[in-house]
């Protein structure tokens, strides 16, 4: 037998004895055994038959709900016998409550502060973000329909569906967080979870200070912006931070205006009063009665706003969010995926053409040039942290070509011994022209604001 025939055979007897995950689990992969999965699952089967439905869905106090649950759980443990640790049985007891009333084996991921995101790769692995950084945790479920219960107790509330049918769907949790779902035939290991969570308490402008996400000059720099009802665009890629800096814009907005808040998942959290808070609507079982982010703006145009905010734009409503913006309705704001300021710009003309409408590229870039007053560029870095790198005026045409100027930079210096990005805010010297609109509405700003350091 040559050497590479001996080492072969080696290997699939390790991989025999480990346990292999089988031919639709990922090479590599070892499943762990859960010693008390069978006597969980009686369990939480006879539970879901002695407690009254009617309790968990109209909202009975979660407490109480818990106690009696552990209490039943407790009551079947003594019945079947099992001999039990006592941390062994309080783990059974939580898993059934979470199983029960909350959502299976990520509940206790949802309710972690220090966990930003959760990524369900399949029934046997599951990543979070902490800090920052993606983690492998020990969080696993039984199997494909394991996921599959918690994602139905996740969208079911809301109205939404998830089947063949309908493989993907975006939906959020009752605490405002952000979910994605796409199940097998389209996911190929498993059904797939992503849930975006967002802090209960809204973060305000000082958190953003201390994140190191931008400095106080920039600050009292876009909270003027806002209050002097500039159009503001907030560009980034997937987990930068868009949403929640979207969040401390909206903060900036006088209370007596009446805002309508457009969103595919309701993520805002805006503490004003006169809120109206618009979500989109996926087609029914027949593929009708769709609801797009286009048509709720152009139906908010009819709701006499004072402001739009739109969650995100990424097709056609761009263009009649520009139609918006040159119409009247300043101090809109919205988000865009792009990597820089100028890439926003060639986004912005690509969501245009998808409308549908044969306009020239010329006419195209003067409504973005007269719409947009400033972009503001959040970037997720190497080291997980997520700043504020561009704040960028749209300056208007020089002949084709719509112009940009840089207001505030952060300027990048190096690593830290601890891989941490090192760097500064720092303003670049440029007086916006749009300067002029701030103070004629009464915004005061540092003579010094813009004063470029020395680098």
């Amino acid at each position: 037998m040559s050497l590479l025939q001996r080492l072969e055979k080696e290997k699939a007897v390790e991989m025999n004895d480990a346990g292999f995950a089988g031919k639709n689990k990922k090479i590599g992969h070892f499943e762990k055994k859960d010693p008390f999965r069978d006597i969980k699952k009686k369990i939480f089967d006879r539970i879901v038959n002695e407690i009254n439905p009617d309790d968990i869905e109209d909202g009975e106090d979660s407490q109480e709900l818990e106690k009696k649950i552990a209490l039943l759980v407790e009551k079947a443990l003594s019945e079947e016998n099992v001999p039990l640790s006592r941390n062994d049985r309080q783990k059974i007891i939580s898993e059934i409550i979470d199983e029960t009333i909350g959502f299976g084996p990520i509940n206790s991921l949802i309710h972690n502060p220090d966990v930003s995101e959760i990524m369900v790769n399949g029934p046997k692995q599951v990543y979070i973000e902490q800090k920052g950084k993606l983690v492998l945790s020990d969080v696993t479920f039984r199997d494909d329909e394991h996921v599959m219960h918690v994602i139905e107790k996740i969208v079911a509330p809301i109205g939404r569906r998830i089947d063949e049918s309908s493989p993907m769907v975006d939906a959020r949790l009752p605490n405002g967080s952000r979910v994605n779902a796409i199940i097998p035939p389209l996911a190929l290991d498993g059904p797939v979870i992503t849930i975006r969570k967002f802090s209960e308490r809204p973060f305000t402008i000082k958190d953003l200070i201390n994140f190191n996400s931008l400095d106080a000059n920039m600050a009292i720099f876009i909270k003027a912006c806002v209050e002097a009802r500039l159009n503001i665009v907030v560009s980034g890629g997937t987990g930068s931070g868009k949403t929640t800096t979207l969040n401390v814009l909206s903060s900036f907005i006088p209370p007596d205006e009446r805002i309508v808040t457009i969103e595919d998942a309701a993520e805002l959290q805006l503490s004003q009063e006169h809120v109206i808070r618009l979500e989109t609507r996926p087609p029914n079982i027949e593929g009708k009665g769709a609801i797009t982010i286009r048509d709720l703006v152009k139906n908010s145009l009819r709701m006499r706003p004072d402001r739009i905010v739109v969650g995100e734009v990424r097709g056609g409503e761009a263009l009649d969010m520009l139609q918006a913006m040159n119409t009247g309705h300043d101090g809109s704001l919205t988000t865009g995926h792009a990597n820089s300021p100028r890439d926003m710009l060639s986004r912005l003309e690509t969501m245009v053409l998808m409308a549908g409408m044969d306009l020239p590229v010329r006419a195209i870039r003067e409504q973005i040039a007269s719409a947009i007053d400033l972009i503001i560029q959040q970037s997720r870095l190497k080291d997980g942290s997520r700043k504020i790198t561009h704040i960028t005026e749209v300056a208007g045409m020089e002949g084709d070509v719509i112009t940009l100027q840089d207001i505030f930079i952060f300027k990048q210096k190096g690593r830290d011994e601890k891989g941490k990005i090192l760097g500064e805010f720092m303003p670049t010297g440029i007086k916006p022209r749009f300067f002029e609109k701030l103070e004629s509405v009464g915004v005061k700003l540092p003579s010094d604001l813009f004063l470029s350091k020395k680098i």
